[in-house]
């Protein structure tokens, strides 16, 4: 796709009806489309494929039992808690997916019942793409759906979550522009943007779950990578928490703050090499006998050494007994109680 197509069609398959687990899903689409051509690409809800796969959790209709279950299964879907604010919570799930309550959903399901997304939605493509082509002969592309929102927009989108037969990102890194501009971040989520495409055809209320794309390539062979390179692994991830945890992960790091990692300076021995290389000694003192005030002080070196931590700049706390201080002035009736180094090393970021 580094040639921009001529035009593309975006059509709804009508008439699948409702899907229940064990159902055939090749043949549900094939019946209700049997206008499909080799090149189409299928635009799959994933709500259909996790019927068809029993993706279904039985849950009362009574409140609080009902809220009480559905927090459980929300639980066992999660990987790890992204966010929270009042009753939302967006969650990273098992595959990787950073969404609201892990995708669980309540709507175009008989009440008593939560659909799960498909436990693996690359596998569930490159399934039914493999049933199409052997059974019905149709050599085609597969993407499944589900709906997310987007940090910083408001509304919702229809995004990939598996895909076969058709590449997730269409790489432009190293291309240059009309300008002679080299591209350096520049990779463009193709089966997103086809699945935003064909949420406009489906909808949300019609029944409707469903779309066939035409009129853009498709892999030769083989399956592809699926949808799985569209996730963002931590390493890359600079928005791994919402604001709250963040804040939450950074007390409790202050809470522990340690001297490790310490000042390092090989070439002399510790706490020698804190007290002379550091790049600012600070003298803590009390007033002699002052329990309240040496606590005081103690909790105003931790407050800075947080401080500090946080700008990924090194502290080390010395006891008093640890630093020369002759020729230090201390005023009159107080006590040395260490000495806060600030030094030229870095910590790793919170």
């Amino acid at each position: 796709m580094s040639v921009p197509p001529a035009g593309f069609e975006v059509l709804p398959v009508d008439g699948i009806g409702e899907v229940r687990p064990g159902d055939d899903l090749a043949a549900l689409i094939t019946t209700a489309a049997p206008w499909l051509v080799d090149g189409d690409i299928l635009v799959v809800t994933s709500k259909i494929v996790s019927k068809a796969e029993g993706q279904l959790v039985d849950v009362p209709l009574e409140e609080p039992a009902r809220e009480a279950a559905r927090e459980a299964v929300l639980r066992a879907e999660t990987s790890r808690v992204v966010a929270r604010r009042g009753a939302t919570q967006i969650v990273q799930t098992h595959h990787g997916f950073v969404l609201a309550s892990a995708g669980i959903d309540a709507s175009n399901v008989e009440p008593t019942r939560l659909v799960l997304l498909p436990k693996d939605p690359d596998a569930s493509a490159r399934w039914l793409r493999d049933e199409l082509r052997e059974r019905f002969g149709l050599h085609v592309a597969v993407i499944v759906t589900d709906t997310m929102g987007r940090p910083w927009r408001m509304g919702l989108t229809d995004v990939a979550i598996g895909a076969a037969g058709i590449d997730a990102l269409t790489d432009y890194r190293g291309v240059l522009d009309v300008h002679g501009n080299e591209l350096q971040l520049t990779q463009m989520a193709v089966v997103d943007e086809l699945a935003a495409a064909a949420d406009l055809v489906k909808g949300k209320t019609g029944q409707v779950p469903v779309a066939v794309v035409r009129g853009l390539p498709i892999r030769p062979d083989g399956h592809g990578q699926g949808a799985a390179p569209l996730i963002r692994g931590a390493d890359a991830d600079l928005f791994s928490l919402g604001t709250a945890e963040a804040v939450a992960k950074g007390l409790r790091t202050a809470a522990a703050i340690r001297d490790t990692p310490p000042l390092t300076f090989p070439e002399l021995p510790a706490p020698v090499a804190a007290a002379e290389r550091a790049e600012r000694l600070l003298l803590v003192w009390a007033p002699a006998g002052d329990l309240r005030r040496a606590m005081e002080a103690g909790m105003e070196v931790q407050r800075i050494r947080a401080g500090l931590a946080a700008d990924g700049v090194a502290s080390e706390w010395l006891e008093a007994d640890q630093v020369d201080l002759s020729g230090v002035d201390i005023p009159e009736g107080g006590m040395p109680l260490g000495v806060l180094a600030v030094g030229r090393g870095s910590l790793p970021s919170l």
